[in-house]
């Protein structure tokens, strides 16, 4: 008989970790819990292809699991991204069954609730027993390569018709196994309300993920399709939050870092007393600064709004706190808006033709400078005639009366 493994909560700091841990299993004879190893290698975030990968490399080494269900039903990792025993269908159909009853008697009713709508339309698709799963599963895969074998331009046309059964078949069997797994994503989806996104929309982000764990599932592995579709869906769900729940954007791999970080802060919470020092924190992490470890607590902070009230009375609101440094203050404002005037009491000194050179030349119009060509094509003259205009405008406001007037400002 084989032996088992000392501790079903497993941590690999990257894949090839998990792979050697595999093989030392094999080699010593220990069994490995596929929910767990799953849970584990879920936090390295790998992406869809190296997944694929990974499931390739357990066949090839006849690399075997417990069955999911070996595990004790109240386990729960120690990950803000963990879950209970995600074998939670009876609970969830307990759930809709009392939604059931609960519009039994009253079917002509308008029900509003979307989400109990939904719960009760899934409530009526019958689970699948574990000996249909390696069934529908086997007619998926064997609808899958049919629609390889149609693309054969010699078959005839009965074979053609042979093999446009099995594909239909095969796709039966895929809305098969997706509706009657629909509850798992509740059961799935129901953990992360409350992070930012509808319940509704975890709901169909992890519909997504399940629909791609049937796309990709191989009942030949050995692997149970609720604990191989629990990676897909939770992974969808994580990613969905990442993407979608924050009105700045971060990106995935800042969010598990966000994630861990915030595990560490509130641990030492615990352990302290205290909120703990930035180089505290640092120092569980491992490679990270203490400078690092504030930006990205930085990062994690949510959005304010500026509407949001200040004070018992909600008459103030934080914006009006908050300084606009774009906006010049009332000094400055008065001070320009009276060198302004002084400008234009000045510059009514001149000729007409001597104001409005100066105007375009020095940008006082609308604040955009012209070149002594284009003031030239607005008067019609050369560019040399612009320019002796301008010098004879410049020596007129150099007498002594109007640039007293002017003087304090430039002080």
């Amino acid at each position: 008989m084989a032996n088992t493994s000392e501790s079903k909560k497993l941590k690999f700091a990257s894949l090839e970790e998990a792979k050697e841990y595999l093989l030392q299993c094999k080699e010593q004879n220990v069994d490995v819990s596929q929910k767990a190893f799953l849970d584990a290698v879920s936090a390295l975030n790998l992406d869809d292809d190296t997944m694929d990968d990974l499931y390739n490399w357990i066949d090839e080494n006849l690399i075997e699991f417990i069955d999911g269900d070996e595990l004790d039903e109240d386990e729960v990792l120690d990950d803000d991204l963990s879950d209970e025993d995600l074998d939670e269908e009876d609970s969830i159909a307990e759930e809709i069954s009392q939604l059931e009853k609960t519009f039994a008697n009253a079917s002509h009713a308008k029900i509003n609730d979307p989400v109990k709508m939904y719960l009760k339309e899934i409530g009526q698709i019958p689970l699948l027993d574990p000996k249909e799963e390696p069934i529908i599963a086997r007619q998926i895969q064997e609808g899958e390569q049919a629609k390889e074998d149609i693309k054969n331009p010699d078959l005839s046309e009965e074979e053609r018709k042979k093999l446009q059964k099995v594909i239909d078949e095969g796709e039966n069997a895929k809305q098969t196994l997706i509706s009657s797994n629909l509850r798992l994503v509740v059961s799935i989806a129901k953990k992360y309300v409350g992070r930012g996104m509808l319940f509704l929309d975890l709901i169909q982000e992890g519909n997504c993920g399940l629909i791609k764990a049937v796309e990709k599932f191989d009942y030949t592995k050995g692997f149970k399709f609720s604990t191989y579709a629990t990676w897909w869906i939770r992974q969808s769900i994580t990613r969905a939050i990442a993407d979608q729940a924050r009105t700045i954007r971060i990106p995935v791999h800042m969010v598990e870092t966000i994630n861990k970080l915030t595990r560490i802060q509130r641990q030492l919470v615990q352990d302290l007393g205290r909120d703990p020092l930035p180089e505290e924190i640092a120092e569980k992490m491992e490679n990270i600064s203490a400078e690092k470890v504030r930006e990205i607590q930085k990062i994690a902070l949510d959005p304010v709004s500026l509407e949001t009230p200040i004070g018992e009375e909600d008459d103030s609101h934080l914006g009006d706190f908050i300084e606009d440094k774009d906006t010049l203050s009332p000094d400055d404002y008065t001070n320009n808006q009276l060198l302004k005037d002084e400008i234009n009491a000045v510059l009514e000194g001149l000729t007409e033709r001597e104001e409005k050179v100066l105007r375009l030349r020095f940008g006082l119009l609308d604040g955009r400078t012209r070149t002594l060509e284009e003031v030239g094509k607005e008067f019609n003259v050369t560019r040399e005639r612009i320019r002796q205009i301008e010098a004879k405008a410049l020596r007129k406001l150099k007498n002594p009366n109007r640039c007293k007037r002017l003087r304090d400002f430039v002080k």
